[in-house]
């Protein structure tokens, strides 16, 4: 066996053990998942004993390099665990989803700078903004920045965000040769920011998805970043084209994990409850059975559409396969976490529905997967956009949004 063989073959090995482990370690975790969902509901945020178990566990930098002593798991792998996760409660899930998410962005940063970020051992909690909403002004070594950001899951456990800033010349945003704003990604620990209580919403109450400030702080500018840039870190999983798949694919995990938790918990209803109209248990009614199928096929089929396709595009950006190939799989993987995230919707629809009048008391599960769906829907993997751009690609013509 050739010594690039034998390299290959270990580091198989080693992502595979790290995977089983993460599994195991995400499983040991369910009971206090349950314990905590309702603190989680009245704080408006994660658990805090939660959120320290997960980071521990690693489950909070699922995608943050090997170099830095993460597990850089694959998306697959990542998928089961925020779906597992999310099956018991749709907030927690979504924080281990977006945590993890953000911690791919270290994949951009020099290496002795994401290991001091990460730890040593490794106790990142990662929060912040996809939208440049900050203003970071040029200084020797670095940016002074400041602005507000929204939309930061789990910035209550967060031990550093990442603030994107349009770099400015003066008062005036600094242009690229198309003349758009030029914008970094700004790392900033948790002494620096301060959190702005905004989070007051319809579903996913214990994400804690505040808005975060930051006022005036200096970052080092090796404490910037952009994926536009080289890659500091081996492996497909810091492709700039590939990595909005990678994340997005543990968002559709954690929609299709609510709407899994939402057929369970409806299959327990139906077997002890009727409604206001019959006595008949719900399980008894053909009706009911019919809805609880077509939500299993939904879910089922939905999910192994997703393996399928990302799977596919996992496999052939590790061959290092381009060209039509590529492109065709990049455009199926997105199209199959958009569709995704809207069966899962509507399955959840169909069960909280079949339920009748049970389903609309907040002592019912029910309601809350009900709730958290249909604010999990809003993220930007289900825009309606991502349908119309993998049609374009489908049909060979050049999608324009990016990630394509």
């Amino acid at each position: 066996m050739s010594r690039r063989a034998k390299t290959s073959t270990a580091a198989a090995s080693a992502a595979s053990e790290d995977s089983a482990s993460a599994l195991a370690a995400a499983e040991a975790l369910l009971p206090l998942v349950r314990r905590c969902r309702e603190e989680g509901e009245r704080l408006r945020h994660v658990a805090p004993a939660m959120a320290e178990a997960a980071r521990k566990a690693g489950l909070l930098h699922m995608y943050l390099p090997r170099g830095l002593g993460g597990r850089q798991l694959d998306p697959l792998t990542a998928f089961k665990i925020v779906e597992m996760i999310s099956s018991v409660d749709g907030s927690i899930g979504w924080c281990v989803m977006i945590a993890s998410v953000q911690s791919a962005h270290a994949g951009w940063l020099r290496p002795d700078i994401g290991r001091k970020i990460a730890g040593d051992p490794v106790d990142l909690g990662m929060a912040g903004s996809i939208r440049p909403l900050g203003r970071a002004i040029p200084v020797d070594g670095g940016y002074r920045v400041s602005g507000q950001w929204d939309f930061a899951s789990g910035v209550h456990h967060a031990t550093w965000v990442i603030a994107p800033s349009i770099i400015m010349n003066g008062d005036t945003p600094r242009r690229d040769a198309m003349g758009q704003p030029v914008w970094r990604i700004m790392w900033v620990p948790k002494a620096d920011f301060r959190i702005v209580d905004t989070w007051y919403v319809v579903g996913l109450r214990g994400t804690g998805s505040h808005d975060f400030a930051i006022d005036d702080v200096f970052v080092p500018e090796a404490h910037s970043s952009m994926t536009s840039e080289p890659q500091q870190h081996p492996g497909v999983s810091y492709d700039r084209r590939l990595q909005t798949t990678w994340a997005w694919t543990a968002t559709v995990a954690n929609a299709l994990g609510i709407a899994r938790g939402a057929l369970d918990n409806f299959s327990d209803l139906a077997t002890t409850h009727a409604t206001t109209m019959t006595t008949a248990l719900l399980r008894d009614r053909p009706r009911v059975q019919a809805q609880v199928g077509e939500a299993e096929a939904m879910i089922g089929a939905a999910r192994s559409y997703v393996f399928d396709k990302v799977g596919r595009l996992w496999e052939l950006a590790h061959a290092e396969s381009g060209g039509a190939a590529l492109d065709r799989a990049v455009a199926e993987a997105r199209l199959s976490i958009t569709h995704g995230m809207y069966e899962a919707r509507h399955a959840v629809d169909l069960v909280f529905h079949a339920a009748g009048t049970n389903a609309i008391y907040t002592r019912n599960p029910l309601e809350r997967y009900f709730r958290d769906i249909h604010v999990a829907i809003q993220h930007g993997a289900a825009l309606p956009v991502h349908m119309e751009s993998a049609g374009k690609a489908l049909l060979g013509l050049r999608p324009t949004d990016p990630g394509w």
